[in-house]
């Protein structure tokens, strides 16, 4: 065996496992981050877990879940929303006493929260029918949605 082809044949093995990680595509990675402890947010997380495979999304299989939860220490939750933006999930996932640190940890990842209140109001959306930025989300703030439940229930009366 001549120098150069045992050399070039030694550049390509060591070279293989880099180009091997090169081809995999990396799993989608969800952040998400909650106030409470997990034994509380258990019920949320299971609910979770399921609306993401039903629509086709296994934790392990085709997407990474990354789980932060402050355990009721709500000084520890900037932290951990950093830690999920240096991880560069795909997406972050937030309660709504979260969603304020996830906003400020990022301008970039699309961050979904849900919550009770108006977000609005609390100054995570621009509005509710475009929310603007990169935060979109669920709220079952009831006292805004009154009037359309009232045009609703009025048309159907006639």
């Amino acid at each position: 065996m001549r120098r150069r082809d045992f050399i070039t044949g030694l550049g390509c093995a060591a070279a293989w496992p880099v180009l091997a990680r090169a081809q995999q595509t990396r799993m989608p990675v969800v952040g998400y981050l909650q106030g409470g402890t997990f034994e509380r947010t258990q019920p949320i997380i299971a609910a979770f877990r399921q609306g993401l495979a039903e629509s086709g999304f296994v934790d392990g299989r085709n997407v990474v879940i990354e789980y932060r939860l402050a355990n009721a220490q709500p000084d520890r939750v900037p932290a951990l929303a950093a830690e999920l933006v240096d991880l560069r999930v795909n997406v972050l996932a937030s309660g709504y006493g979260t969603a304020h640190a996830a906003k400020a940890a990022t301008t970039t990842i699309p961050i979904v929260f849900m919550g009770g209140a108006d977000p609005v109001r609390a100054g995570l959306v621009a509005s509710i029918n475009r929310p603007g930025g990169n935060l979109t989300g669920v709220t079952l703030a009831a006292i805004e949605l009154l009037g359309k439940r009232v045009v609703l229930s009025e048309t159907r009366i006639h």
